[in-house]
């Protein structure tokens, strides 16, 4: 397989002089095409501000990044192409625009990609059928639990068909019986377009689905 994600010596503070924290600490990763990984670790071990790196959402400070066979370069570089056009981010706290519809706010990464109107509603329409909120198309954010406002931001992560999906989280507001049909359809976006996935969890019930598992402990990878 063909490695679809690579950093090389990547590291990213936060903060100034004596208060500055180094959240990444000089991390190798590899990620191969339609593999599915899982970043886990102890809360604040760096797992989300290295899939941030990964998924161009940060710059890091330090270290190389290659994605899909390109190198990033952030100096001279549209970040926001790069993310609509290669990748897909499941947030954990859902980043929905609270004025839009769950269809809506799917068709948004799409009206950003300059996709045609009924097109886009089109898709929307059948990404969110067939995660089960068919009946919540037109339902606000304050209108959906927080396993529907997960599953819609799933939805839009999905929309552009992205190479690579980062997800933070994405079955901490689902119940197992939600958990096993999201992963199920982890799966079958790897098998339907060899997508990669990389998800940031703390759920052990989820190891049985991963190809493979990196721990992460004080901004390093420790295992892999």
């Amino acid at each position: 397989m063909a490695t679809i994600v690579e950093g090389i010596g990547l590291k990213k503070r936060f903060g100034f002089g004596d208060a500055a924290v180094t959240a990444i600490d000089s991390v190798d990763i590899q990620i191969e095409e339609s593999e599915l990984v899982m970043l886990m670790g102890d809360s604040g071990c760096g797992k989300t501000t290295l899939i941030s790196l990964l998924g161009c959402i940060l710059t890091p400070d330090e270290g190389e990044l290659h994605i899909d066979g390109e190198a990033i370069d952030p100096s001279n570089q549209d970040l926001s192409a790069v993310r609509r056009e290669k990748i897909g981010f499941v947030f954990q706290m859902f980043h929905l625009l609270p004025y839009l519809t769950a269809l809506e706010n799917v068709m948004v990464a799409m009206d950003i990609a300059k996709t045609n109107r009924t097109e886009a509603e089109n898709r929307g329409i059948e990404l969110l059928t067939r995660i089960g909120l068919s009946e919540r198309l037109h339902h606000r954010p304050a209108q959906l639990s927080g396993g529907e406002k997960q599953r819609v931001s799933f939805a839009r992560a999905l929309a552009n068909r992205p190479k690579i999906i980062f997800a933070d989280e994405p079955t901490a507001n689902l119940d197992s019986r939600q958990s096993d049909n999201l992963m199920n359809l982890f799966q079958e976006l790897r098998e339907e377009h060899q997508t990669t996935i990389v998800i940031v969890t703390h759920h052990e019930g989820l190891r049985k689905n991963a190809d493979r598992i990196i721990h992460m402990k004080d901004g390093r990878i420790i295992a892999s």
